[in-house]
């Protein structure tokens, strides 16, 4: 009996290892050279401006598809009538961007697109005529490219920032008249934001039409008392030196002022909103009667908000609402004003958890959400029919779920399934939306609702991606949770190998990001390309790990702003002791767990390998901040105060400070164009690594900027990272 088990045993071994080796093996290559792990979408996707209708993209053409049926209406241009339009300048290959006027007769497309930093680009700008079929300039290349083109909500003009000045064109004659004359390079700049204000206010441009198209609200900056940092751009016999304006921790900002430009007078007004020596202007919004702007004014500390509204009849201005936070407060666009001039839907932290509100300008706040779980965001108005339209974890900390509610805060209704992550995009009568669902395992399936949340259409479910998935042997990501010394509960994912054993020790390496209010462990799928990545270490015999740490997004103040005045060290105690959990597992070789991240993640991984005593056995670190007096006034002062204020709290918390205790292998990588976390701060380190006589590796990428991404970068630096993890854990 004995020796016919072994033999049933044995043979159920070798079928289980045949199955394995017929499973493809992930490499670098297919990840970072081949594409192979990239699920598809919806190319071109676009709700349009006038009834219940999205438009999507391919080589032939634009289609136009119905939201009540799914289905396709027409195409509303193809490929060879803009062909034949432009004399081929322009095709649906060199489309990068499109977007209509409120008639739907015009296309506004833009070209030859240029990244300036995150948010902000150029392009030459062209207008196509979709009844007559003909193509435009919208201004004279030989000027240079456009930023931010936008058509005024008539359609009859359109608004564009050129060399730091907004310039209208007229489309009935084709005139172009400027309506900022003073931009000056790295001194003023009109309509378009500065770097801080893009890379951490998330505004780019920095103009609005007003309803009517009768005027044109902006923002002005002035940078002449901004300090400027630059950059060695390599390659040429002598170096370029590329400099911008960039106010670091404690340092002065931009001087900003907000205009209102008249059409019929050809004025610009500037309102008078107080001091401006010391704050931000972070949004401003017309109301529907196209008289009253609301301008946003944010302290230096960002913790009050304040609400002003200006009347353009009357110069009459009043503060009208105010956001106030003890911590921090965060700027969203998460401000929606309603037909009554009088009303506006908002999302708040007032009461620790993020809710939605209903505020009377200048009255009445009432909370219309309310319980121990967060609103993400506002998805859709339904002014209408009084409903607002939200996403929120109430379902499930790690969920995201698409709720109704009506503007009393009753008649609330779960519309999605409770089990996963969703993105919806609504119509214009907020009728229908396109959803993107996804889970833990799950890529993105995308599907068209109607407002009660019945499916009404499949218009992609990534079925070759999850034969892909198969076809290489991907395993499933696990959730985990658990507590950590002083109690605090903290959840977590894990990959394990394939053919993972219990009874067998496994090195660990763990993946983090941390920043404030970001999530990584949550119900959706992975970034595509790590996630294949982390799939090639777990075929090499890895379990890969992630914990969100305190300061990280979800489950209210009391959990993400703990950190306050102490940037990164609770998040390194976090990392930590998701080590010692770890370790504490039958199955996990305590001698090899590693941790790796980029950017706030890559800080943190270095601080965690510095202060964790033996816990690391290696770190990497992709483009850290390694001093918060190096990184930007508006991120950093949000969380430390200035540097004047709270010193301690900048330099206890830095890997610089730590690097005598930092035991265990090594690996730091930053490109030398960085615009957003500083070569300077690799270098600092490395100063400091050098001093303490502490061995390092170190792998350095000209020219690149944050994202180290172009050409065959990426394969090169995740063979690196490959290779050092493999022969280091």
């Amino acid at each position: 009996m004995k020796l016919i088990f072994k033999i049933v045993i044995f043979v159920l071994a070798i079928g289980i290892n045949s199955t394995f080796a017929q499973k493809k093996e992930i490499t670098v290559k297919d990840i970072w050279k081949d594409y192979l792990f990239l699920p598809s979408g919806v190319s071109g996707f676009s709700t349009m401006p006038n009834g219940d209708f999205y438009t999507v993209t391919d080589t032939n053409g634009i289609d136009k598809y119905s939201f009540a049926t799914g289905e396709k209406i027409m195409t509303l241009v193809t490929n060879a009538e803009l062909k034949t339009a432009s004399n081929s300048k322009v095709s649906m290959r060199t489309i990068n961007r499109y977007s209509f006027d409120k008639s739907e007769n015009q296309l506004l497309i833009a070209t030859e697109l240029e990244n300036i930093y995150r948010r902000s680009t150029k392009a030459f700008y062209y207008i196509y005529n979709i009844k007559s079929k003909t193509i435009q300039a919208l201004s004279d290349t030989t000027k240079g490219k456009q930023s931010f083109a936008t058509f005024s909500t008539d359609g009859k003009k359109v608004a564009f920032v050129r060399s730091n000045n907004i310039f209208v064109v007229d489309l009935d004659n084709n005139k172009e008249t400027p309506i900022t004359t003073n931009g000056l390079a790295r001194h003023i700049i009109n309509g378009m934001a500065d770097w801080v204000y893009e890379e951490e206010l998330d505004m780019a441009q920095a103009f609005t039409w007003s309803p009517d198209g009768t005027k044109l609200a902006y923002l002005r900056f002035d940078e002449h008392r901004v300090k400027e940092f630059s950059m060695t751009i390599w390659g040429n016999l002598y170096p370029e030196e590329y400099k911008f304006k960039y106010p670091k921790a404690g340092e002065d900002n931009s001087l900003v002022d907000v205009y209102i430009h008249d059409f019929a007078s050809r004025q610009n007004t500037k309102l008078d909103l107080g001091d401006n020596s010391n704050c931000y202007f972070p949004r401003i919004y017309w109301l529907s009667n196209s008289t009253d702007l609301i301008a946003l004014k944010l302290n230096r500390h960002q913790n009050k908000l304040e609400f002003f509204r200006y009347n353009t009849k009357n110069q009459q201005q009043d503060l009208v609402y105010t956001d106030e936070n003890p911590y921090w407060l965060e700027v969203t666009d998460q401000y929606y004003f309603l037909e009554d001039n009088q009303t506006m839907i908002t999302t708040s932290e007032r009461n620790g958890f993020n809710h939605v509100y209903k505020i009377t300008l200048g009255g009445e706040i009432v909370q219309l959400t309310n319980g121990n779980w967060e609103v993400a965001s506002i998805s859709a108005i339904d002014k209408k029919n009084k409903l607002i339209y939200y996403l929120s974890n109430e379902s499930g900390l790690l969920n995201r779920d698409l709720y109704c509610i009506d503007f009393n805060g009753k008649k609330k209704q779960l519309l999605t399934n409770g089990k996963g992550w969703n993105t919806p995009a609504f119509s214009l009568t907020t009728q229908y939306y396109r959803n993107v669902y996804s889970d833990l395992n799950t890529p993105p399936k995308y599907t068209i609702h109607d407002n009660k949340g019945k499916e009404i259409r499949l218009i992609n479910d990534n079925a070759e991606y999850k034969e892909v998935m198969k076809k290489h042997n991907f395993v499933d990501r696990e959730l985990f949770s658990f507590k950590t010394e002083d109690n605090t509960l903290l959840y977590g994912w894990m990959m394990k190998p394939a053919d993972f054993d219990t009874t067998k020790k496994y090195p660990v390496l763990m993946y983090v990001y941390g920043g404030p209010g970001s999530q990584e462990v949550k119900n959706s799928f992975h970034s595509p390309f790590d996630f294949a990545w982390y799939q090639l270490l777990t075929q090499k015999g890895y379990i890969i790990a992630c914990v969100d740490g305190r300061g990280t997004a979800t489950r209210g103040d009391a959990f993400k702003k703990v950190i306050y005045k102490q940037l990164g060290k609770l998040e390194a105690i976090d990392q930590i002791n998701a080590a010692h959990y770890l370790k504490s597992l039958s199955y996990v070789d305590e001698e090899r767990v590693g941790i790796w991240g980029w950017s706030f993640g890559g800080y943190l991984s270095s601080l965690a390998l510095m202060q964790g005593g033996n816990t690391f056995k290696m770190a990497i670190a992709v483009a850290p901040g390694t001093t918060w007096r190096y990184y930007d006034n508006i991120y950093t002062e949000r969380f430390l105060q200035t540097p004047q204020e709270n010193p301690a709290g900048y330099d206890e918390n830095s890997p610089i400070t730590h690097v005598d205790k930092m035991s265990g292998k090594y690996l730091l990588v930053h490109g030398t164009a960085d615009d957003n976390v500083h070569f300077q701060n690799a270098i600092d380190l490395v100063t400091a690594l050098n001093k303490a006589e502490k061995q390092y590796e170190q792998f350095f990428f000209p020219n690149k900027n944050h994202n180290i991404s172009g050409g065959n970068t990426r394969y090169y630096l995740f063979t690196k990272l490959t290779d050092f993890i493999l022969k280091n854990l």
